[in-house]
Parts: C-alpha cells; structure tokens; sequence
C-alpha cells in the first residue's frame, strides 16, 4: 500500500552526518584505489597538480551553491536553486542532471563493492557471480536508506572514515620509505602539458562530485542554513587534500616499478606488498569494499531526495513524492533508485567481453557529465537569484563566472583531444538524455506554473527559510 505524500523526518542530521552524506558520495577510497592509476595515465607526473586545480574549481562552484544554502534549505534543493535564479525548465534540467549523476556514480559505487568482494571471496576461494554481488549491495543500501537516513550516514561517516586512516597510515610509511625527501619529477612535472592537465581535470572531477550532496537534506538538517553550507565546504577542503596527498604518494611509490601506475588494478595492496605490509592487503580491500557501498547508498539516498523534491513540484508522478509514515523516508524514490543501481550494471555487464571495471569506469564517466551540467546551472542561478533578491554583489559575478570558466576545462577535456571508443560517444549519449528531458520539461513548464498558482520558487525560498 502506498503511503499519502507526508513531510521527511525534520532536523535529524548534524553536521557530522551531512558531512559524512558528502564525504561518503565523494569516496576517497575510491580515488585512492581505482581512480589515481587512471589519473597518472592522463596527467603523469601532474596528478597532484589536477587534483589541487579540481579542487579550487569546485570551491568555486561551491561559492556559487552556498549562497542558496545559507539563504534558504530544501529536500532537494539544487534543483529548487537553480528553478529560484532561471525558473522551472532550467530547474527541471538540473534536477534532471543530478538523477542521471547520482544514478550512474551510485552504479559505480555497486560496481566498485563487486570489484573488492569478488577479490576478497576469492581468497576463501568463493567464485560469486557479479550480478549477484550487484543485487546484495543495491538490496542492502535499499533497506538502509528506506528504514533510516540517521542509520544511513552514521553506518557512512564510520566506514569511510576507517578506510581513509588505513590508507593515510600507508601513504605515510611510503613517504618514510622514501626519507620524505620531495620527488623532483613531480614538483616539476616532467613530462606533462597543459592538454595533459586539462585530461587530469576531468578526472579529478569524477573523483570530487559529490560534495553538495548535503543540500539535498535540507528539511532533514539541523541548523540547515549554517550545517549544509559548512559541511560543502569542509568536505572539499578535506577530500582535495586527500586527493593531492594520495596521488603525489601513489606517483612516488610506484616510481621505477613495472607494470607502471596506469596498468595497476589494485595500486595500494601493491603498495603494501613493497612496504612489507602484507597484512593492510585485506582491511584495505575491506576498507575499500565497504566504501563503495557507502558511496551507492549516499547516491541512493541524495538522488532519491532530487525525485522526491521534483515529484512534489509536479515533475513526476506524485507517488515518487510521498514518504513513508513511519520510518519518515522518501521509500518509493528510494526503491527506483535501488531498482536503477541494480539494473543498470547487470545492462552493462551483458555486452560481450566487458569486465566489472569496465563497468564502474564507464558509470564513473556518465556520471561526471551529470553533475557537470548540474554545478553549471546552479552556477549561473547564483547571481540571478542574488538580482532577483536585491544582494547581487560584483564579487558574486566574479565567483560564478570563474566557476564558469573553470568548468570550461574538464568539459572540453572530455571530448578534445577525442577520446578512444566507446568513451567518445559519452558525451553525445548525455546530451541525447539532456535533449529529451529538455523537451519534456518545457512541456512541462505551463502545468508546473499552474500548480504554484501564482507563486513563484523564490516566493516559497523566502517564505520557509530558516533565520541565519
């Protein structure tokens, strides 16, 4: 029986645990021990480099998102900002953007935990089928972010954070090895240009989306206006330095070893092999294991929130905008994208040849393309929202258009120079996705207006913003 649309549990999360929803769908360990070897084989000895520029670049996205944040406070909210600043079609094609993003890196996240799963079970010479292991995380994540939301980050914020101090206690002992002498190849990155720069930004982008997620709880938070802002922003700054840090180690570690940084499939076990540690090999698969689960239940949960918010607005069929009347979460959302994360890497894993990998990195990249689109609608919704209210200050414009300018570089990247097959035709399947939904919510876009009467998006803002 479907429950009546009701009200999501108010002010249950803190900061830890909004910060935790952040950190868990950035997945430092999931950069750490997948993505950095496909970061050198773009960016060599610039990894760090790349993940410093993605990192600024982002906070200035962040600039641009944290002056709805600390305005006002939603479920869902980076589809209801960018509605505030360009109005409900522009608003539908963010939300539209953020479903497709956290829909393919929560794939990734189901995709990663098969990864390590089937690496540990091996070991107890266990040979599960991955659609199976597919379906026990999109299962186990579903029940989590259907009972509780509080179960949900508390389970993240413990697991993430055991994962980061066992690679961080490695990345250390690699840097004794080496005297903590600086590595002068990458200080002065030999061997690199800017185009190969620009590629590591790309990357760097599929490694640190993720951290708005927490504007997606705005009706969950407490103190929504200060704790979501904050919590943005210390995510950022926390996992880019992670990011910088693990890189540079992974480049130093690695150098002069064969095979190469690029062709390691599990760089820290690797790593722990060279520094006679054999014993991390297994809590860090663990570790990384259960931080990819914590990154699809993140995406489950904050995606779920985005449907929820749109189907409350009349996007969607209102029954993806109840919540359920006990345990107080948005359960029918919730259920599609468990469906979604189950679905769609058993799809991808019935073409011919294709490995797990194969799957997570291209979820990982169709992923990248959503959020890219979202952070540049949010981006340029900051100052017209900021006119709208009478606040545009020129500092506001100077934030949004070097956001504007920096989100140039990883999406020209991610077609020039043109990627090998099928990555190239990525971009082109997004902008079928965005095409579509554009046509439907124009379409739309009269029904919507007449459903608010003659209240505008900016008007509800205002009306139920918390005070500062």
């Amino acid at each position: 029986m479907i429950a009546e649309p009701t009200n999501l549990r108010a002010h249950c999360l803190n900061f830890w645990t909004l910060l935790a929803q952040n950190v868990a769908l950035i997945s430092p360990t999931m950069t750490a021990v997948l993505i950095v070897p496909l970061m050198f084989g773009t960016s060599g000895n610039a990894s760090w480099l790349a993940y410093a520029f993605g990192t600024v670049m982002l906070l200035l996205v962040a600039a641009n998102l944290n002056q709805f944040a600390k305005r006002s406070s939603h479920t869902g909210s980076m589809f209801l900002y960018t509605t505030a600043g360009l109005g409900p079609t522009a608003g539908g094609l963010a939300g539209w953007c953020l479903i497709w993003a956290y829909m393919f890196i929560g794939t990734a996240g189901v995709t990663g935990f098969t990864v390590f799963a089937q690496q540990l079970l091996s070991m107890a010479h266990l040979d599960v089928p991955a659609v199976a292991l597919f379906a026990v995380c999109a299962a186990i994540c579903w029940y989590c972010a259907y009972k509780d939301v509080r179960l949900s980050a508390v389970l993240m914020l413990v697991l993430e954070g055991v994962s980061v101090a066992l690679i961080t206690i490695l990345g250390f002992i690699v840097l004794s090895h080496h005297g903590f002498a600086l590595d002068p190849d990458q200080i002065s990155l030999k061997g690199n240009t800017l185009s190969t720069l620009g590629l590591g930004v790309v990357v760097a982008v599929f490694s640190l989306v993720g951290f708005e997620a927490a504007t997606a709880f705005g009706e969950e938070a407490k103190e929504p206006l200060k704790t979501i802002p904050r919590s943005v922003i210390v995510s950022l700054l926390l996992t880019g330095a992670f990011f910088i840090f693990i890189s540079y180690v992974e480049v130093l570690g690695f150098r002069g070893v064969t095979p190469t940084l690029d062709k390691q499939t599990a760089p820290l076990s690797v790593l722990a092999t060279m520094m006679h540690l054999d014993v991390l090999q297994i809590p860090i698969d663990i570790g990384a294991m259960v931080s990819f689960f914590s990154l699809a239940l993140s995406c489950m949960n904050a995606g779920a929130r985005v449907i929820f918010q749109m189907s409350r607005q009349g996007y969607f069929h209102k029954n993806a905008g109840a919540a359920h009347t006990t345990n107080e979460t948005p359960h029918n959302a919730i259920l599609i994208y468990a469906l979604l994360e189950f679905a769609i890497p058993t799809f991808i894993m019935s073409f011919k040849g294709l490995a797990v990998t194969d799957a997570f990195n291209d979820a990982g990249t169709f992923g990248a393309f959503g959020f890219l689109g979202a952070y540049t609608f949010v981006t340029i919704a900051a100052p017209m929202y900021l006119k709208k209210i009478g606040e545009l200050k020129t500092i506001h414009v100077v934030y949004s258009v070097a956001a504007i300018a920096c989100l140039l570089v990883p999406a020209i990247g991610s077609v020039y120079p043109v990627p090998s097959p099928p990555t190239n035709l990525f971009a082109y399947i997004f902008a079928l996705y965005f095409i579509i939904g554009g046509g439907f919510f124009v379409a739309r876009d009269l029904q919507v207006k007449r459903m608010m009467g003659d209240r505008s998006v900016t008007d509800i803002l205002e009306e139920t913003a918390l005070p500062a």
